[in-house]
């Protein structure tokens, strides 16, 4: 079972705003003005995805900005709680969960958002204290009406649908009970963070908390 403090620091986190920006980092310079535009533009917490090189320098770098709560995505194994945590990383957010990784954020006392995309996956998370999951992958997974299903056996879980969701269909899963925030990669695009348009990626974030 997970501890409850750690259960509670998801679902706080997770309602700091509606929306979460899934953010893949090529260039770790990126990440200060990034997370300074996020947070200007009303969206704290920040989820920096393991994929790319850059991606624990970045979370050192948001790490450091004021208002926001930086997290890291795609944890897998062990060693990827444990180097998340050390570069400043509050949160995890994982695809799926397994019982190594989950007693990783234990041990490391990191508030974990694990993915779930079926009712025994769901369950059996709720057996280990989580109430609090990610959706994931949302669309591929039958979308705002699966979620629905889901929920309605299952209404104690909440989820944060990720994998498909945009500005277009963001409000499809909001309207759900079981939602109370979605995670996606619209409110900071490549094309954005290479010309370094800042105060263009703080405007796409006011519109995803609008």
């Amino acid at each position: 079972m997970i501890p409850q403090d750690q259960s509670k620091a998801a679902r706080d986190i997770a309602g700091r705003a509606r929306v979460i920006p899934v953010l893949v980092l090529d260039d770790a310079g990126h990440a200060r003005p990034l997370a300074e535009a996020l947070v200007a533009g009303g969206l704290p917490a920040l989820e920096v995805t393991l994929r790319t090189p850059a991606a624990l320098d970045s979370i050192r770098a948001m790490s450091e900005v004021e208002g926001g709560i930086v997290g890291a995505g795609t944890l897998l194994t062990p060693d990827d709680v444990r180097a998340a945590k050390a570069a400043g990383a509050r949160f995890g957010v994982s695809p799926g969960a397994t019982e190594t990784l989950v007693q990783a954020c234990i041990d490391e006392d990191l508030p974990l958002l694990p993915g779930a995309a079926t009712a025994t996956e769901a369950m059996a998370l709720l057996e280990m204290g989580f109430d609090m999951m990610k959706f994931f992958p949302a669309e591929a997974s039958g979308g705002a009406p699966a979620l629905k299903a889901i929920g309605a056996p299952i209404p104690q879980i909440s989820f944060c649908p990720t994998g498909g969701v945009s500005l277009a269909n963001m409000a499809d899963y909001l309207s759900l009970s079981n939602v109370s925030v979605v995670g996606g990669s619209w409110v900071a695009p490549k094309d954005k963070m290479v010309a370094g348009d800042w105060a263009g990626i703080e405007s796409l974030a006011r519109e995803a908390r609008g």
